[in-house]
């Protein structure tokens, strides 16, 4: 049976906001993890920054493979490691330096208690294991968590990164002007 083409009409949009924040992934290694997160980035023109290992391979003959028509939206970084991104945050920033928010299930403050910033890293762990303990331990301050209702362990990643990314976005008002464009 032929597939019908959809119609192009309106989409609930509103107005883009230059850099909102940085989508810091350390080590991901589920690829549709980093695909679902690279989609996000390119809907809200956040930055995707990869650092360390990466699970899998994100040439172009990879990205065309898993289907991810719209890589090339992303704006995707990679660092050696995360002192190295940060450094890069930084420098590359026009307003004061960004924020880093250590995203982890093993936090008692929740992210939902966080006044974001425009410019502020949203950094989170691989899949298997989250963030480095060394790390959460230097910046106690830095951690936060999303609390969760359930017993379950933690959040898939993909669901981790767009829960906190539109709460940060509408605390900003970046939605408030949404309309059927």
């Amino acid at each position: 049976m032929p597939t019908v083409p959809r119609e192009p009409g309106p989409r609930l949009r509103a107005d883009p906001v230059r850099t909102p924040f940085h989508i810091v992934l350390v080590e991901p290694e589920i690829p549709p993890n980093t695909g679902n997160i690279g989609r996000l980035c390119a809907a809200t023109g956040c930055p995707l920054h990869l650092v360390g290992k990466l699970g899998f391979q994100i040439d172009e003959h990879a990205v065309r493979r898993a289907g991810l028509d719209y890589w090339h939206l992303v704006e995707v970084r990679q660092h050696a490691d995360l002192a190295q991104c940060e450094a890069a945050l930084r420098c590359d920033e026009v307003r004061p330096s960004p924020r880093s928010w250590l995203l982890s299930g093993k936090s008692s403050r929740s992210f939902l208690d966080i006044e974001f910033q425009l410019g502020d890293a949203l950094i989170f762990g691989k899949e298997s294991t989250g963030l480095d303990t060394a790390e959460l331990s230097r910046r106690p301050e830095s951690v936060l968590g999303i609390p969760t209702l359930g017993q379950v362990r933690s959040l898939n990643l993909a669901n981790s990164v767009s829960i906190v990314l539109f709460e940060a976005l509408r605390q900003l008002g970046a939605l408030n002007d949404a309309s059927l464009r």
